[in-house]
């Protein structure tokens, strides 16, 4: 392996905005354990070794396997709470300042767990994740293998919360489960001054298609995954025009797919458009943000430069203030001022 072009060091520090994490995602074996335990749920293991084995997968199906089952351990208040105290904790090593998470709460009340037991754990670690210099704000995912109708209802009993979440996504499965399914949805969260964004993840069926309608139809304020667009120089085009960002992560392309998309990330990049860096499920892919921006500088022969600019589009593909975009935008140039 070469050298790296940039230092583990000065990107762990690199001030930086995470757009694609899952909270459910971030469940290490550990407290996944420890939840276990205090809610006297009996998941089959009882060591953490014992866990770490299950995290084993090779596609997104089989993946997908894995994750849900391993929620049930969530059940109170607290255990959202912790879950994402924990998550926020550790993106504050790894230099992140602000953080834009996804939560999936149907797949909390499809198992009884009330909405507002989701929301409000999360939501009180979201504030005071502030204690340790990291801004976090929450998105309300929807399940796409799950029904239209599911997904408003889901919509409509959290809308009491509204001011504990700033947007919505879409996640899971994409298989015969295209953006159009969930027009009504995301109208009425437009309707209600929510933020929009989906998954279109990589190498699916119809990638292409899937990632018209949600430019063309949905009309989101971002793109989750979404590199299958080189396939499509005007819709590559629209997304420069637009500069409607990317959130791409590379790690755990590579654990879904045979590959990471360097290539596809780097191509993106350099045409402008607004390509961020990001982590998904790290306690299942093994890697933070930090790592998985170590690991495209290294696959793709990065310059410091590119990696300072991927810290920049992450903050401005953000759904911040634009004076709060301002604010980081400085802090990065103070940065690397400072390491120069």
């Amino acid at each position: 392996m070469s050298e790296p072009t940039v230092s583990a060091e000065f990107l762990s520090g690199l001030p930086k905005c995470e757009l694609h994490l899952h909270l459910e995602g971030t469940l290490e074996p550990e407290l996944k354990l420890t939840l276990a335990m205090r809610n006297g749920i009996d998941i089959g293991q009882t060591t953490v070794e014992d866990v770490r084995a299950t995290y084993v997968f090779d596609s997104l199906a089989a993946f997908l396997a894995v994750y849900y089952p391993a929620m049930n351990v969530l059940v109170t208040e607290q255990d959202f709470y912790d879950l994402a105290h924990e998550y926020f904790t550790r993106a504050a090593i790894d230099g992140v300042r602000r953080v834009e998470a996804f939560f999936d709460p149907q797949a909390h009340t499809s198992r009884g767990i009330p909405i507002e037991t989701v929301i409000q754990g999360y939501h009180r670690a979201a504030v005071d994740a502030a204690n340790f210099g990291v801004s976090a704000e929450l998105i309300l995912c929807f399940l796409r293998d799950f029904s239209a109708e599911s997904a408003l209802q889901t919509l409509r009993d959290a809308l009491p919360y509204k001011d504990q979440f700033i947007g919505v996504g879409l996640d899971s499965d994409e298989r015969d489960n295209p953006p159009a399914k969930f027009a009504e949805v995301f109208a009425l969260a437009r309707a209600e001054g929510l933020k929009l964004t989906m998954h279109c993840d990589i190498d699916q069926v119809g990638s292409i298609e899937n990632i018209r309608q949600v430019l063309d139809e949905i009309k989101v304020d971002r793109i989750d995954h979404g590199t299958n667009v080189v396939e499509s120089p005007e819709l590559v085009e629209l997304l420069r025009l637009r500069q409607i960002g990317l959130t791409c992560c590379p790690i755990s392309n590579s654990f879904v797919t045979a590959d990471m998309k360097a290539t596809e990330i780097v191509d993106l990049l350099h045409a402008g458009v607004k390509v961020t860096i990001n982590s998904d499920d790290p306690a299942y892919f093994g890697a933070y943000v930090a790592e998985n921006y170590r690991a495209l500088a290294d696959r793709a022969n990065l310059s410091r430069d590119d990696m300072i600019l991927l810290a920049k589009n992450s903050f401005e593909a953000s759904w911040l203030s634009d004076d709060d975009k301002q604010m980081y935008l400085d802090e990065v140039d103070a940065y690397v001022a400072a390491q120069s």
